[in-house]
């Protein structure tokens, strides 16, 4: 998957409401570090080195998350930023977050703005790959141009 296919984009569909609704870890939170992760996590399950990276730079992206937004958890960002908590699962309890305001501009949008641009950061802070050699070449040679002489 490219990152902005829809693709990706329909594979996080769920990660609202805190995970199916459910109110646990931030949907907005868990696409950054999936984000992120999908830079400089590992391809292969053996690969403990490139997993203690992505660990590493997912636990960047938690924490400052946590500490600009005070919470991790959905239903306590709700508690915090409308002071009361939104069983999101229960459709009348949804219908009462949209009405209150669930999605306005200091709502969750907010939250998932300050997630996206947490990630844009740690992405921006990322070591840079150096290019991979070919075996056997030193240097990249430009080729020879023939050039047409004039009789």
């Amino acid at each position: 998957m490219k990152v902005g296919s829809k693709e990706v984009f329909k594979a996080g569909s769920a990660l609202a409401g805190g995970v199916a609704r459910m109110g646990e870890t931030c949907g907005a939170l868990t696409g950054a570090i999936m984000g992120v992760c999908s830079l400089v996590g590992r391809e292969k399950l053996e690969d403990r080195e490139q997993y203690g990276k992505a660990m590493e730079e997912a636990q960047k992206v938690y924490n400052l998350f946590r500490e600009e937004i005070g919470q991790t958890l959905c239903e306590k960002i709700h508690q915090t930023r409308y002071g009361k908590v939104y069983h999101l699962a229960n459709p009348e309890e949804r219908e009462a977050f949209h009405r209150d305001g669930g999605h306005s501009r200091t709502g969750c949008p907010e939250v998932c703005g300050v997630a996206a641009r947490i990630a844009g950061e740690v992405i921006l802070d990322l070591p840079k790959k150096a290019p991979k050699k070919k075996p056997g070449k030193t240097s990249a040679r430009k080729p020879k141009r023939k050039t047409k002489t004039r009789r």
